[in-house]
């Protein structure tokens, strides 16, 4: 069955690079993109005219949460308290647990998936925090994720994440990486036998990926036997590293390097893997040691650099800056990281830090942010399928409402649409041809159900800190609003 929509704009891909095409079209049949131009000569099925809209190719996220976000617990405590939200040396002692049922722990993709394909997202690698879990990632959580996704008809490159160890904070606010290196190698092999029963699932849609957490919790062991295991399944990585100063810190205590010469000394590196956030490099403002030229090894051995510039900069840090390691020949993806995942603001914040770095809008527009949010993905997954709106690729199409009063007056309709819209304005999705939003509904789904689960599940995890918290403040303590409460009599 061939389907075409119209609308004002669209973004075309012309081989190179993306191209706006006004009143423009795309036909589609079954899971691929056939047209996309003025005049398709040929007959079609079905035709949708999106209006005064922008179609676009959706959006690669590739470092989407994938639960119920723990970030608004911890975004606006000093750098002092933040040490009580870690787990204390005597909750590990004392033996880590789970804080959520199986049941729960099923539900929350399902939750932030659907977040995803409200914000124009088509392709996703999720990420969940661990400060709740029993250690990492179950493979039973992510079987269930894949389940949700495949419903729901989102295209995910997925796997468990696993860790040898865990920040704790000891009695006297030191914190310390604590070691269980069996749970680290379980964890890999549990995160390789996802890859091999998951990988192709649901018509192509779910694709295996290796998801080791942040590096300073890793054993060198652990990060050479995921790359060899990478190579051999031909799955990307993704090792959050380079983020903080206290993991910059502890990489050059051990190994008197900095996180990113580490990781090339290791063999780590290359076109497979990627690394989020990846700015807290020698010679960044807050670094104090250090030095070299980590760019020079993003560069030469292709690693591919996520940026997630809307929760980094929430918490006072920034990529210095997206245009200078553009300019180094890097490829860089976009990743949310955070609620909402709302690439419109995530693109506008990313061009917004860079020029405040540069000075210049050069190598920093919403335009560079755009491709990185689209090619730069669909580049690091080694899918030239994805990411554009063209003959052959996957139809995985996105159509961005330009008619509320709130979007003003058009000029460049991405620039206006980055400016001024949200992902509240994104109207359609489709993914590999299947229609899965439209007008704010994905069917099969009643948020405002899921929305009041979320909510239990939030209230149930924010508990949990209360019993990790190394100097047992007390949850009025621990959480304390913005301003005073004053309850109903």
């Amino acid at each position: 069955m061939k389907k075409k929509l119209t609308a004002k704009y669209v973004i075309g891909y012309d081989g190179e690079d993306h191209i706006i095409i006004r009143d423009g079209e795309v036909v589609y049949e079954g899971e691929t993109i056939l047209y996309v131009g003025h005049a398709y000569d040929g007959e079609v099925d079905e035709v949708t005219d999106m209006g005064n809209a922008v179609i676009s190719p959706g959006f690669i996220d590739l470092n989407a949460l994938g639960d119920i976000d723990h970030d608004i617990v911890h975004l606006e405590v000093s750098a002092q308290r933040n040490k009580n939200l870690l787990w204390s040396e005597a909750y590990y002692n004392k033996g880590y647990h789970e804080v959520m049922t199986p049941e729960e722990e099923a539900f929350k993709s399902l939750y932030a998936y659907s977040q995803l394909i409200l914000n124009g997202v088509t392709t996703a690698m999720p990420i969940t925090s661990v400060f709740y879990k029993r250690w990492a990632e179950t493979y039973e959580e992510l079987a269930a994720a894949a389940e949700h996704a495949g419903r729901l008809g989102l295209r995910m490159y997925m796997g468990p994440s696993y860790q040898s160890g865990m920040r704790v904070v000891k009695a006297n606010g030191e914190i310390e990486v604590l070691w269980n290196e069996a749970e680290g190698r379980a964890g890999l092999e549990r995160a390789v036998q996802f890859v091999k029963d998951f990988d192709g699932a649901h018509n192509g849609l779910i694709r295996g990926m290796l998801a080791p957490e942040r590096i300073e919790t890793q054993t060198p062991e652990n990060l050479v036997l995921t790359k060899r295991y990478s190579d051999e399944l031909g799955c990307p990585i993704r090792l959050h590293a380079a983020q903080g100063g206290y993991e910059y810190t502890e990489i050059h205590r051990r190994h008197g390097m900095s996180p990113i010469q580490y990781l090339n000394e290791i063999g780590f590196l290359g076109k497979r893997t990627a690394i989020p956030h990846a700015h807290f490099i020698p010679g960044y403002s807050e670094a104090t040691i250090g030095e070299g030229d980590d760019l020079a090894i993003l560069q030469e051995t292709g690693t591919t650099v996520i940026h997630c510039p809307l929760v980094i900069g929430r918490h006072g840090s920034a990529l210095e800056s997206f245009a200078r390691y553009k300019r180094r020949g890097i490829n860089i993806a976009i990743g949310t990281d955070t609620f909402p995942p709302d690439f419109i603001q995530n693109i506008r914040t990313a061009s917004m830090l860079s020029r405040l770095q540069e000075r210049d809008v050069a190598d920093s527009s919403y335009a560079d942010i755009f491709r990185a949010a689209t090619l730069g993905g669909a580049r690091f997954l080694g899918r030239d399928d994805l990411g554009r709106l063209a003959p052959g690729a996957q139809a995985d199409i996105i159509a961005i409402d330009l008619d509320g009063f709130h979007m003003g007056t058009v000029d460049d309709p991405i620039r206006t649409l980055i400016m001024c819209g949200s992902g509240r304005d994104v109207k359609l999705s489709i993914i590999a041809g299947r229609t899965v939003m439209k007008d704010r509904v994905l069917p099969g789904v009643d948020l405002a159900e899921i929305k009041e689960r979320g909510q239990r599940y939030f209230d149930k995890m924010r508990l949990g800190y209360v019993e990790r918290d190394y100097q047992q403040l007390g949850e009025k303590e621990l959480f304390t609003p913005s301003f005073r409460i004053v309850n109903k009599p």
